[in-house]
């Protein structure tokens, strides 16, 4: 605790998707470092009652509706940070959404709204606050949600596990760009294993699918029975952000078997296979 208080207490935190799920567990962990917090999120009605709980409980807050995929909505909220608070020192990419179905059956439109948010908003938001944390000259922090799914493999959840591959291979290289630029800019990847949370409450889904509807049920019980809460979530992530973590994990021997297990398909340039942890929740 002491050293996440000394890395952050006093700054200020700009959060995407900071309405519900790991993005409101962040920005109440936030907020109870002593962090201005400035909510993001296109659900600005969810968005404002975290703010007002905050605010109500002695810190300090800021809902700013946000629509990642607009370049000029991020902008506005990189506005609205730096006039209300000053200089950003965390500035975390979480905002996602999960789909559901066969690649096949998905709509353009669930598919374009992936991208648009899952990979678009991480890219542009990155750009946005890295740009300004530069021309600041002092430490800054972007931190990218991408997921444990960035690791792995999922048939049905193509466009999400697509996604989080993208999240993690670009903050990679954002991490270089900014060694090479010798820019004093942490950059961090975020790889969460599950949370509690409503992502696949709101998940885009091919219509009229049984297998999606079992697989909705399985996700949301998995979530619910071994699911970290929002706020153990933010705890752990804010710890590792705090100690210089490229990586940064809610569960780190989850991401440890992930990762071997991954290195290992790659090294044997193996057959996609579903893992059996995997192929329960689609059977």
């Amino acid at each position: 605790m002491e050293q996440v208080l000394q890395v952050f207490a006093d700054g200020t935190a700009v959060i995407t998707g900071a309405g519900s799920g790991i993005g409101e567990g962040l920005a109440r962990v936030a907020a109870r470092l002593g962090m201005n917090v400035v909510l993001a999120d296109i659900a600005i009605d969810r968005a404002q009652a975290v703010a007002d709980k905050i605010v109500a409980a002695g810190g300090k807050a800021l809902a700013v509706k946000t629509d990642v995929t607009q370049v000029a909505d991020l902008e506005a909220l990189a506005d609205a940070a730096y006039d209300t608070y000053g200089e950003v020192t965390l500035a975390i990419n979480n905002a996602g959404i999960e789909t559901l179905g066969y690649s096949w059956e998905l709509s353009d439109e669930a598919w374009d709204r992936s991208i648009d948010i899952n990979i678009r908003g991480v890219v542009h938001g990155s750009r946005v606050f890295a740009r300004r944390m530069i021309a600041a000259g002092t430490k800054g922090h972007i931190a990218n949600v991408a997921s444990i799914g960035a690791l792995g493999m999922m048939p049905t959840q193509t466009a999400y596990i697509m996604a989080k591959h993208a999240v993690l291979s670009f903050t990679e290289c954002l991490f270089l760009e900014m060694e090479l630029a010798n820019a004093p800019i942490q950059v961090s990847v975020v790889v969460p294993a599950p949370v509690k949370s409503r992502i696949f409450d709101d998940a885009a889904t091919a219509q009229g699918s049984d297998l999606v509807s079992r697989q909705r049920a399985k996700m949301q019980a998995m979530l619910r029975e071994s699911g970290l809460t929002p706020e153990q979530a933010g705890e752990a992530i804010l710890n590792g952000l705090a100690t210089g973590d490229f990586w940064v994990s809610t569960d780190a021997g989850t991401t440890a078997f992930m990762a071997r297990r991954r290195a290992d398909y790659l090294a044997h340039q193996a057959n996609p296979t579903l893992a059996e942890e995997a192929r329960a929740l689609v059977e």
